[in-house]
């Protein structure tokens, strides 16, 4: 469930397009693919989660399989990582309102956190962004956790190894000192318009570095055009976060492409699900 408080809200500018514009609609169709994942066993107390961010029609499936695990839990804060798409002046971005809004409901922006880091790495405020990845994974949070949580929404235009390590230490900082608990969430789809076949070995590339809890790798294997993911400083940046909070595995959940959807199977984009734990 979400917060509901009054203040400046962000206006949606996907919901009805990305996922379904009513209230009860959407609830059902969250509800519907976390009735459907499977259950999966995690050895350790979870810290973040791995998910895609297309359309639910295409990605629902697979973000799934990483909600569940979380379904129930209660968290005070989620860090929602995501990639910025559009063109941004600055390497790393927030939204400048006191809310998000979808139609399930408002969540409360964590300022005080943003406030706390922007003291040390520049966090650039936005306006009514049109970012997708970031706002795609939130009705699933309000479905799936129990109460209320606050926001921390960063998007990312530098992909570097450099901005990636100072956020996730700093992030990490903020959060233990906090003494609140905290859910990381990194938001990346991962090839894009390649044949099935190609994709999935892209994928897999990627994949063994998220398993591999190598946040240097994730960013290196895209630079040599070995694999790739729009969200690979969103990973990076909640795998180095998760490791200084004491997280130390990383488990693939899920997998599927664009075309099992009934999609065209000569381009496809790759969605991969995965839980970051830490150990008894």
């Amino acid at each position: 469930m979400s917060q509901q408080t009054q203040g400046d809200i962000r206006p949606s500018p996907i919901a009805g397009q990305w996922y379904p514009g009513n209230a009860g609609e959407l609830a059902a169709t969250v509800d519907k693919y976390l009735a459907n994942a499977p259950e999966t066993s995690i050895p350790g107390e979870i810290v973040g989660l791995v998910v895609p961010h297309a359309g639910y029609v295409y990605s629902g499936r697979i973000a799934a399989h990483a909600f569940r695990l979380v379904q129930g839990m209660v968290f005070d804060r989620v860090v929602v990582i995501s990639p910025m798409h559009q063109y941004a002046y600055a390497p790393v971005l927030t939204t400048a309102h006191q809310l998000y809004g979808t139609p399930l409901g408002t969540i409360q922006v964590d300022h005080d956190l943003l406030t706390t880091l922007n003291k040390n790495i520049r966090v650039t405020p936005l306006h009514q962004d049109s970012e997708h990845s970031l706002e795609i994974e939130l009705p699933f949070l309000q479905r799936a956790l129990k109460g209320s949580f606050v926001l921390v929404p960063l998007m990312l235009r530098d992909q570097s190894y450099d901005i990636v390590s100072k956020l996730g230490i700093l992030l990490a900082d903020c959060i233990r000192e906090s003494g609140t608990r905290t859910l990381l969430v990194a938001s990346s789809d991962l090839s894009h318009h390649y044949p099935e076949l190609q994709a999935k070995e892209f994928d897999r590339i990627m994949l063994r570095a998220v398993e591999a809890f190598d946040p240097q790798s994730v960013l290196d294997v895209e630079e040599q055009g070995r694999a790739f993911a729009c969200g690979r400083a969103a990973i990076a940046t909640a795998l180095i976060t998760a490791r200084a909070l004491g997280a130390d595995g990383v488990k693939l959940v899920g997998y599927g492409t664009s075309a099992d959807a009934g999609g065209d199977r000569s381009s496809v984009v790759g969605y991969g699900a995965a839980a970051i734990y830490k150990s008894p």
